[in-house]
């Protein structure tokens, strides 16, 4: 993703998500092995002119009001419920 900020300064910006995990416990294929991810990580690469300073607040403020990565973070309460209809 490319853009130009209100300075004229160019930005360039890529994300990447990967993770640890183990398809034996998703596929049900081995009983011993766990279901889901076993770890899971976030790369931002930045191609910018912007101060070091700059950058850590973006990725302090990312952490902060990113949706998805504060419920994988804070491991909110989950409910399972089975009704007959």
């Amino acid at each position: 993703m490319r853009r130009r900020d209100a300075q004229g300064g160019r930005h360039r910006a890529r994300r990447a998500a990967e993770g640890d995990l183990d398809f034996r416990g998703t596929l049900g294929v081995a009983k011993d092995a766990p279901v889901g991810f076993a770890a899971i990580r976030l790369r931002f690469d930045v191609d910018t002119d912007a101060p070091q300073d700059k950058l850590d607040q973006l990725l302090k403020l990312t952490e902060r009001y990113c949706v998805v990565y504060q419920t994988l973070k804070s491991g909110p309460p989950i409910e399972v419920k089975l009704a007959r209809g």
